[in-house]
């Protein structure tokens, strides 16, 4: 994935100053690479996110998957090709309330109209420890439990990109541990890209590059940069 010069700006009424989100912001990741975006809240991270996945359009610049500038596409063009190749992972999870485990994870490949979905969903329920929970519906699985849903979900589809945004947020310190490790095993496995937005500096430190986000700029960080 090739990020340059992005921006997002928003309009403000009654003749103010523009607000500016995002400003010029520029990176590559490489395929099977890791990096977290950290920052505080209100610094532009989840916008960024957002854009990195086509939910949004930027002001200006460019977002490339597989060479292909995203903003080019129309809305369905951009829906099909996360559909191909983006996973998400979310802090709230989300989860459809309506469908239990299994049908969660089905949800996507289905879509996608790949072969086999229910078998593939199995297995990775069985890969992320749920087999005794397939039948199980969000409301009667614990945070961390459905943290592990989503993670099957998200990897189910074989993405070659995964955007992760606070993935531990909802859970306890043991059980984000747990998930973050699950995590960062399935994806070195997977040899997928991982972009992981979070606050945690210990956990940004696990991936291969940090980055840092303020004021809606976007600076790397070497090791003796970092704060302790």
């Amino acid at each position: 994935m090739e990020v340059t010069h992005l921006a997002k700006q928003v309009e403000l009424a009654g003749g103010a100053a523009p607000l500016h989100i995002l400003q010029d912001v520029s990176f590559k990741v490489g395929a099977g690479e890791s990096i977290a975006i950290v920052g505080a809240s209100g610094s532009g991270k989840s916008t960024l996110l957002g854009l990195l996945a086509g939910l949004d359009r930027p002001s200006s610049g460019s977002v490339l998957i597989r060479g292909t500038d995203i903003f080019l596409l129309d809305e369905d063009q951009r829906a099909a090709l996360r559909g191909e190749t983006i996973g998400f992972v979310f802090q709230s999870f989300q989860l459809l309330p309506a469908l239990n485990a299994l049908e969660n994870v089905m949800l996507p490949l289905e879509l996608a109209g790949a072969p086999a979905a229910q078998a593939t969903a199995h297995e990775w329920l069985e890969r992320v420890g749920l087999s005794d929970r397939l039948n199980h519906y969000p409301k009667h699985l614990s945070g961390g439990e459905q943290q592990r849903v989503a993670l099957a979900r998200a990897f189910a589809p074989a993405p070659a990109l995964l955007l992760a945004d606070e993935p531990t947020g909802n859970l306890d310190a043991a059980t984000g541990k747990a998930i973050i490790d699950l995590l960062f095993a399935l994806n070195v496995e997977r040899g997928t890209t991982l972009v992981l937005v979070t606050h945690d500096e210990a956990l940004a430190s696990r991936c291969d590059r940090q980055f840092r986000m303020s004021g809606g700029r976007l600076r790397e960080e070497v090791p003796d940069s970092r704060p302790a």
